[in-house]
């Protein structure tokens, strides 16, 4: 019997919220298709996974086998399919690399020249990935390398380097009452309604709202965006107030949009960061090598990187 992994991996969010509406919310689909793609898998499996209630969906006993059973066969068709992707895209000789906005601003350009010198006949394949992805596509094997906004979730799994950092300003209405101020204390924006990225981000999520500044007071959500053009709408029509890099002055000025100067948060990160797997990938060395060279700060090449040739 085939089963498609979408219904394992629907019947493995249900199982882990114990709820179908969190898990819809989780999957990002409506509810009724998710209660139809669960009938969908107990059709073809012949048994009842999920006792149903008003409380919730609790696991059956051939459920709770499943359950089990699941997370494993996910992960193993995700690996394989991770390995596949990356042959093929090394064979067509094409570096996939991940970026989240505006990735190593002004650098990034000439991250990719020197990389096309030092490995001709090779092309850079940018993908940008949602807000909702903090890893740029490395998470699942989209991509073999990405430049991303640091810290985000599953770094430490990850082998990251540093390349620079640059202020964290706010991004406002152009009528907001503080728009009009050269610089604006964080403390000034804890009454403030943000636009956040997905709640699944977690600490990504946490970092671009100033938890860490903000004393224990809970962030007040105006909306929730993984997209930069919904996040300058957002902005735009006074939903909420962002935390943003000095670089998004540049790369995502429009009518409506203020950005100033922040005083009392952390500057943000830039780096480049590549799976444990790419150890032994030459080219893959040679990109982080060009990404430290071209686009780190003046002691980026004291870093180390591993001797990959």
């Amino acid at each position: 019997m085939d089963i498609d992994t979408r219904l394992l991996r629907y019947f493995s969010a249900v199982a882990a919220e114990g709820h179908l509406t969190r898990a819809a919310e989780r999957l990002y689909v409506s509810q009724p298709a998710l209660t139809k793609q669960i009938k969908q898998l107990e059709t073809l499996l012949g048994v009842r996974l999920f006792v149903r209630s008003r409380a919730g969906m609790t696991l059956t006993e051939a459920g709770e086998t499943l359950a089990e059973a699941a997370p494993g066969l996910l992960t193993g068709w995700d690996l394989a399919l991770q390995r596949t992707r990356h042959t093929a895209a090394m064979a067509a000789r094409v570096l996939r690399v991940g970026f989240l906005a505006s990735a190593a601003n002004e650098a990034t350009p000439r991250i990719i020249a020197e990389f096309s010198r030092r490995q001709p006949g090779w092309r850079v394949e940018m993908r940008q990935s949602s807000w909702g992805d903090p890893s740029g596509g490395l998470d699942d094997g989209e991509v073999d390398i990405a430049l991303l906004r640091l810290p985000f979730p599953g770094q430490d799994a990850l082998r990251v380097r540093e390349l620079f950092s640059e202020p964290r300003w706010v991004a406002l209405s152009s009528s907001h009452p503080l728009a009009d101020r050269e610089t604006i204390a964080f403390s000034e924006l804890l009454d403030e309604s943000f636009v956040a990225a997905p709640g699944e981000t977690g600490e990504w999520r946490d970092y671009w709202l100033g938890v860490d500044e903000r004393d224990g007071r809970v962030p007040r959500i105006g909306a929730v965006t993984d997209q930069p053009d919904e996040w300058l709408s957002a902005i735009a029509n006074g939903y909420g107030v962002a935390l943003a890099p000095e670089s998004s002055a540049r790369f995502y000025a429009r009518p409506g949009i203020t950005y100033r100067p922040l005083t009392g948060v952390a500057p943000s990160a830039v780096g480049v960061a590549w799976t444990p797997a790419a150890e032994t990938n030459p080219v893959i060395a040679d990109f982080v090598r060009c990404c430290l060279d071209v686009g780190g700060d003046d002691d980026a090449e004291s870093l180390p990187v591993p001797d990959l040739a």
